[in-house]
Order: C-alpha cells, then structure tokens, then sequence
C-alpha cells in the first residue's frame, strides 16, 4: 500500500490526492547464452539486435507489476555470439490517479525507472560471459507509447495489456 506523504506545513496531505510510489524493483527472470564463448575475432563488428516490450499486471490493491522484457543479441556471419533475454520489474503504488495519467505512468515513467537497472544487469553478465561490456542506449518510451497507441488507433492500452512492443 502507498505511504501517505505528509504536506509540507507538517499536516497530512489530502487524502484524495494522487499518489504514486515505487515499492520495489527486482529481476524477475535472466538468460545468457555464448554459443562460442568469448572466442571472438577481435575484428568481428557484429551487429546488435535490440527489443524491448512491457507488460502491466495487476498484484491487488494499489500496487501494479511493470515487467521491463529486453532481448538483446549480438550476431557476426549469421552466427550468435551472445544473447541475453531478461524482464526487470517493479512493484509501483498508485492511489487516486486519473486513467489516463495511470496509463502514461505505467506506459512511460515506471518503464524508464527500471531501465537502468536492466542495463546493469546485462552489461555485467556480459563482462561475466568475457565479453566487453554492452551499455543500453537511451530509450524513449514516450514516443514508444505514442506509436503503440497509433497502432492500436485507439486510447492507449488499459493496465494489464502490454504498452510497448
């Protein structure tokens, strides 16, 4: 449940007020895969494959799941080098938000919130794997959102629908 916040004179804040906290950030499920090995020709220039993906669900309450799935996978002649598959997912509060803030932040805000930590992770089971550290780009899952709701042609998706593809 959402800590309530208290007002900044020292009263408690209006209890109507929309409110939103993140309560906990965890992996969820982790994959790395290299084929070969770090055995790489050093003048390899593979080409990196990237897909990122979110999904809502709903865990009771006031409190919703946002699951974080990246894929990301190095290739060199058509062949693997690494692949790493994860879901990042937070556990976020939220209390008297209108719907449509509610979309954008579980669309937007809580997928940017978790990207960190999956960069974390993949760039140290990479290292791990001895291959050079892989750092995510920065993502913009405001324009993400936008074109998923496009495609939908509609409002963007209710909670619980993935929000991003």
């Amino acid at each position: 449940m959402v800590d309530e916040v208290p007002a900044s004179n020292g009263q408690n804040a209006d209890p109507n007020a929309p409110q939103f906290a993140p309560q906990a950030v965890y992996l969820k499920d982790v994959s790395f895969e290299a084929p070969t090995g770090p055995r790489v020709n050093p003048n390899t220039n593979p080409t990196i494959n990237l897909n990122l993906n979110t999904a809502v669900n709903d865990i009771g309450g006031d409190m919703k799941e946002v699951v974080l799935t990246v894929r990301v996978e190095a290739q060199a002649d058509n062949k693997t080098l690494w692949l790493v598959e994860l879901q990042q997912a937070g556990a976020f509060g939220l209390r008297n938000v209108p719907q449509a803030d509610m979309q954008r932040l579980l669309g937007i805000f809580c997928p940017n919130y978790l990207l960190p930590y999956a960069r974390q992770v993949i760039s140290d089971l990479l290292m791990k794997g001895g291959f050079p550290p892989f750092l995510l780009p920065p993502v913009n899952f405001d324009a993400l959102f936008a074109q998923a709701a496009a495609r939908q042609g509609q409002q963007p998706t209710a909670p619980g629908a993935p929000s991003v593809n």
